[in-house]
């Protein structure tokens, strides 16, 4: 079983009581929680058991997914240590639209005591949307490792995809028109959990 977390996340100061108002909520704790069992039981199966497993959740909200994906892995299969599984990967510095946003915050990575090579490696993200964020997932891995296999696990997959990557585990595919944006809150950084689509503009969860 679990030991634990490798990583704490750092909750919101305040849970806005308005969050969900002018939002619709497509998914919410129970749905969640049934989707990270589902793909945790997926991953699993197509790799015949979770030997040589490493998570790397994209920041912000693909950490605590990670962590989530990496209890629900633990729980089937108790030999495996769920802090041991999970690790952290910054990609800003990585992307391809950094000019258009100078400002965006350069997060930590952080691999596995294991490292990745040889390792089948899931990326874990919030949101998948144009693709561009797990490009340069894909370029940052490159510059540490040689993992024998990449796979992807998004808990939403909005489509309107610009780059020809698919995900290999999904949460929810989610029909969306480009208008509206996708907010994914996790309760580790945002006090709750919920998925929402609104039409105001949000930078968090949209990619």
């Amino acid at each position: 079983m679990s030991s634990g977390p490798a990583f704490e996340a750092t909750p919101s100061t305040a849970t806005d009581p308005n969050a969900l108002a002018g939002s619709r909520v497509v998914l919410g704790t129970p749905e969640i929680a049934r989707a990270l069992t589902r793909i945790a039981h997926e991953i699993l199966e197509r790799n015949k058991g979770g030997a040589d497993l490493v998570l790397l959740g994209i920041p912000t909200r693909g950490l605590p997914l990670a962590l989530r994906l990496a209890d629900c892995l633990a729980a089937v299969e108790p030999d495996l240590v769920a802090a041991d599984l999970v690790g952290s990967l910054d990609v800003t510095m990585y992307r391809d639209d950094l000019h258009r946003h100078p400002t965006r915050t350069i997060g930590a990575t952080r691999l596995p005591a294991s490292g990745i090579d040889g390792k089948v490696v899931v990326l874990v993200d919030d949101v998948l949307y144009s693709g561009r964020t797990i490009r340069a997932a894909l370029d940052a891995i490159s510059d540490l490792g040689r993992p024998r296999a990449v796979q992807l696990a998004a808990l939403v997959d909005r489509g309107h995809r610009e780059l020809p990557i698919r995900p290999d585990y999904v949460g929810k595919n989610l029909p969306t028109s480009q208008s509206e944006r996708v907010r994914v809150l996790v309760a580790e950084t945002d006090g709750q959990d919920a998925v929402l689509i609104e039409d105001a503009p949000t930078e968090a969860g949209a990619r």
